[in-house]
């Protein structure tokens, strides 16, 4: 027998023995631990296939890429078992009001997820109230007991993920803050042009025409069960208006927020498919080649004037649209005005594009598996659907009963541009009427109730937010 025949003979019984079979198993074991394959859900490649669809409409049919890419992003990142990327630093949970804690339902060192429910507090009215986690993580203080007497804003607990939050926690504070909508609203306001609206102010009628849309969703939603609150934050969808959407669902619906937010990109993108059919179906041949007269010329003293005008009216009648209606009015009033072009300049692209990618991916973080995939997301994608046709259709509808008493016709096709996809929806108006008449204009008309829309979309959510308060 040969020398390596004998060393072969010698070594071979060690690599079988069983306790290297374990120690490599134990190794193996441990190697996988350290990934996140093993944290692999459902729910996670379902959402994946969202994703996929997501960027596939953004990337290779281009519907709204400025919005859906981040949003898909940001879901795409959700749905992997991440790590220092969304964990909450530690947070205090206050009371809401003065009263007497009931009953305790967490103890030191529980892991807590959002929406569970904490305490039970009894206020003055004898009224007994839950109260809720916010934030998922481990109590590492309880700062009451049952018996105990609090009042409002006193610390109840303190539950923790880590000392520093992650990224994302960060970054989606845009939202929970109500930062990023209203700057949004500015760099808006500053690529806008109020001329046609001003031009031609009886548009404004079918900017608020398409609100009916935002009501009529608001009573079919509190008819399939949702809260007022949250009844509310999806007929915005209807506006077709993202920033406001995420804006009222912030304040409103806060565990609604993304398929809300989903639901109104998603229209938004959607806008040249599903307004088309709507438009053709509402108006003839005849109404559709109805050729509106010129507009005249605005000068920058009306614009001026107009921007200053509508912040005051606005701000008085819906103090809650302050955020949104002052910003979209500073950003147009920096534009306007001539002597800012550096700091209109900026709204209009370093701004509004850095905060787009930051809100989109912030949204996109909400798309957790556990929270999108449920019956009430497929609620709200419908609701959203119907809440878009019912403005489209009204907006055509108000232009046809204002032509039976005005001499002066309008084109009821720009009526649809009464919902606030700016200028997209305004486009479609242009796209349908020159399909009808290919030498037919319409695009500056549509203008004017597309801006308007804007307005009234924002001025409907303030009044929500004022009259079921916000948290």
């Amino acid at each position: 027998m040969s020398e390596r025949a004998i060393w072969l003979k010698k070594v071979k019984p060690c690599f079988l023995s069983a306790r290297a079979k374990d120690v490599i198993m134990e190794f193996l074991s441990g190697l996988f631990e350290l990934t996140g394959f093993g944290a692999i859900t459902w729910q996670m490649l379902v959402m994946w296939g969202v994703v996929l669809g997501m960027l596939y409409l953004a990337v290779f049919k281009q519907f709204e890429p400025l919005l859906l890419v981040p949003i898909a992003f940001g879901a795409l990142i959700a749905n992997l078992p991440t790590k220092g990327v969304i964990e909450t630093p530690p947070v205090a949970l206050h009371s809401e009001m003065d009263g007497v804690v009931t009953k305790v339902w967490v103890e030191k060192g529980q892991e807590v997820i959002e929406q569970q429910a904490l305490f039970e507090i009894r206020a003055e009215s004898g009224e007994a109230h839950g109260v809720i986690s916010k934030y998922k993580g481990s109590v590492s203080e309880i700062h009451v007991s049952e018996g105990q007497r609090v009042y409002f804003g006193q610390s109840l607990i303190v539950t923790a993920q880590r000392e520093v939050g992650g990224l994302f926690y960060y970054l989606s504070q845009g939202i929970h803050l109500e930062i990023f909508p209203p700057l949004i609203f500015l760099g808006v306001g500053a690529l806008t042009d109020f001329g046609p609206l001003i031009a031609n102010p009886r548009v404004l009628l079918l900017g608020a025409a398409a609100q009916f849309g935002v009501f009529a969703t608001f009573l079919g939603a509190i008819g399939l069960g949702f809260s007022s609150k949250a009844a509310a934050a999806i007929g915005i969808i209807g506006g077709a208006d993202g920033p406001t959407s995420i804006f009222i669902a912030n304040k409103l619906a806060p565990e609604l927020l993304a398929p809300i937010a989903v639901a109104a990109y998603s229209y938004m993108a959607l806008v040249p498919l599903l307004q088309p059919p709507i438009m053709r179906a509402l108006t003839s041949e005849k109404e559709r080649k109805i050729r509106m007269r010129s507009l005249r010329v605005v000068s920058r003293n009306e614009k001026l004037v107009f921007s200053l005008v509508v912040t005051v009216l606005c701000v008085l009648l819906v103090p809650d649209a302050t955020a949104l209606i002052g910003m979209l009015m500073f950003g147009n009033f920096l534009n306007v005005c001539g002597v800012t072009e550096r700091l209109s300049r900026a709204a209009q692209n370093e701004v509004i594009n850095v905060i787009t990618i930051f809100l989109g991916a912030s949204v996109g973080i909400s798309m957790t598996g556990q929270k999108f995939l449920q019956f009430e997301t497929l609620k709200i994608l419908g609701l959203g659907v119907v809440a878009f046709g019912i403005a489209t259709a009204m907006g055509v509808l108000m232009a046809k009963l204002m032509n039976v008493f005005s001499k002066d016709k309008i084109n009821p096709l720009i009526g649809s541009a009464g919902v606030s996809a700016v200028p997209m929806a305004a486009r479609v108006s242009q796209v349908e009427g020159q399909r009808a008449d290919p030498g037919n204009f319409l695009l500056m008309h549509a203008m004017g109730p597309n801006v308007a829309g804007v307005i009234g979309t924002a001025v409907v959510a303030g009044y929500f937010i004022a009259t079921l308060g916000g948290h």
